[in-house]
């Protein structure tokens, strides 16, 4: 850090501690501003939210300091995920920060990433700015401990990565951890760890909590001001000390900072475990519901969410996790979500070295070949109207149009599709348009003749015209 950072991160240190408004003051002008956000119409939400539910398929980057050991610390190996060594690994704060000086990441390349993410029909990317370790992945006045001042790379990755994804016409997003092992407000909770190391939960000394949201809420306008992202993407909110009215000021804040910003349940206390979906005995902050690892069984009608996914079993980087799921399996997962009206948000864990493992490459690349022959049919679609589950796929809908995605292709050509309540017109395949597709109807629906093999033994989809 040079001298004139350091001096402006003094300056504006003493500045934050001597004008920072108290901590009723900050819930007092989060409740004036939640009261103006309630107040949006729902033209206003429905154009707000317009693109995030049209886009459907997302990049979730998982990316930080957790990715120099690589999953392995002093020779031991854990089946826990890789993001969370500091915790499970029970490495004390002055231990893990000399990570940092061997986190370089010459082989980075905004330009690859974000065209790997487009090649494969991704719409957004959602990268982690600060994860639960408290190590700053952009170039933060209020912190050294960051990507420009602590490691030998020096140069702000997320400036680099916000303005590729606007060139290529991506929407570029934040992840931001609410829990953060690294400031000195916070200490394990599990008296057995060191007090300084990773815990899946904080204690927070009280009368540092409202210094720790001024730091949050500072970090969050250089977030918001200098990078421009379309979503803010809340993690690690389950500890004791923070709050529902804690997320409904945060989520108020935000929004006054960027109106346009759409921000996930995790922001608040409304979220129901890995399930994700938000509880409906009150109104909770945030504008979708984030199932983890998990699609609901059924779609949730004039419900916002969005599944995140991982390939392997990690977030973040783990040398020796090679338990990838297939192609297949991560194009279903996109059409199931879909199918449900919701997004499907999939991750990537790079290096410590800035490249995107090979088999997340590969795997991306074959999703992008299915999607360039049926994007058509998660684009801007919603929900399958069909109530009970089609025994032989998924299906979504749009306007005039019913799209059906065969998993399991019928031995006999003849393809039953229950009754909807719309008169079919025609239906051909995506695979190939030139071919109709013979329609017989009857009281309990529709009989679509198919051909003997499935053009694409993944999923082939019929688009179904209809009245």
């Amino acid at each position: 850090m040079t001298m004139v950072r350091a001096a402006a991160g003094v300056l504006l240190g003493w500045l934050i501690a001597t004008s920072a408004p108290g901590f009723e003051a900050l819930h007092a002008q989060g409740n004036a501003t939640t009261a103006a956000a309630a107040a949006e119409t729902p033209a206003a939400r429905e154009l707000r939210m317009r693109w995030w539910r049209e886009a459907r398929f997302g990049m979730f980057i998982h990316w930080g300091l957790y990715a120099v050991p690589a999953g392995e610390y002093q020779g031991k190996r854990e089946k826990e995920i890789g993001e969370w060594i500091m915790s499970w690994a029970n490495i004390p704060r002055a231990e893990y920060e000399k990570f940092a000086p061997q986190f370089n990441p010459t082989a980075f390349d905004a330009g690859e990433w974000v065209r790997i993410a487009k090649a494969a029909g991704m719409k957004y990317i959602v990268i982690t700015s600060k994860h639960h370790d408290g190590f700053s992945m952009f170039d933060s006045a209020v912190s050294q401990y960051d990507l420009v001042d602590s490691t030998p790379y020096k140069k702000d990755i997320m400036k680099a990565l916000s303005a590729e994804a606007k060139r290529q016409g991506l929407k570029f997003c934040f992840y931001y951890s609410i829990m953060d092992w690294h400031h000195p407000s916070q200490t394990a909770d599990d008296v057995k760890k060191h007090p300084t190391a990773g815990d899946r939960k904080t204690k927070i000394d009280p009368a540092r909590k409202a210094e720790y949201v001024t730091y949050m809420k500072t970090q969050l306008k250089e977030l918001v001001t200098a990078y421009d992202p379309a979503v803010l993407w809340f993690d690690g909110e389950w500890v004791d000390w923070w709050t529902e009215p804690d997320g409904q000021a945060l989520y108020a804040y935000v929004r006054e900072l960027k109106p346009s910003l759409i921000v996930n349940n995790r922001v608040g206390k409304g979220r129901k475990g890995m399930e994700g979906l938000s509880k409906d005995d009150q109104h909770y902050a945030g504008d979708f519901g984030t199932p983890e690892q998990q699609i609901p069984v059924s779609g949730l009608k004039g419900v916002d969410w969005e599944t995140c996914m991982t390939m392997n079993d990690t977030w973040g980087f783990k040398s020796y996790d090679e338990n990838w799921k297939t192609s297949e399996t991560l194009v279903r997962q996109l059409v199931d979500a879909a199918s449900k009206g919701g997004n499907y948000l999939l991750n990537v864990g790079p290096t410590a070295e800035g490249r995107i493992p090979g088999p997340s490459v590969e795997r991306l690349a074959a999703v992008g070949r299915w999607m360039q022959v049926n994007g058509e049919a998660i684009y801007g679609t919603t929900a399958s109207p069909f109530a009970a589950p089609l025994p032989w796929g998924r299906a979504t809908s749009k306007p005039g149009m019913l799209y059906l995605h065969v998993f399991d292709w019928p031995t006999n050509g003849e393809l039953k599709v229950p009754a909807f309540g719309h008169t079919v017109t025609a239906a051909t395949l995506l695979a190939n348009r030139g071919a109709k597709v013979a329609i017989a109807t009857s009281a309990e629906g529709v009989t679509l003749r198919l051909p003997s093999a499935p053009p694409d033994p993944i999923a082939t989809v019929v688009a179904v015209q209809v009245q």
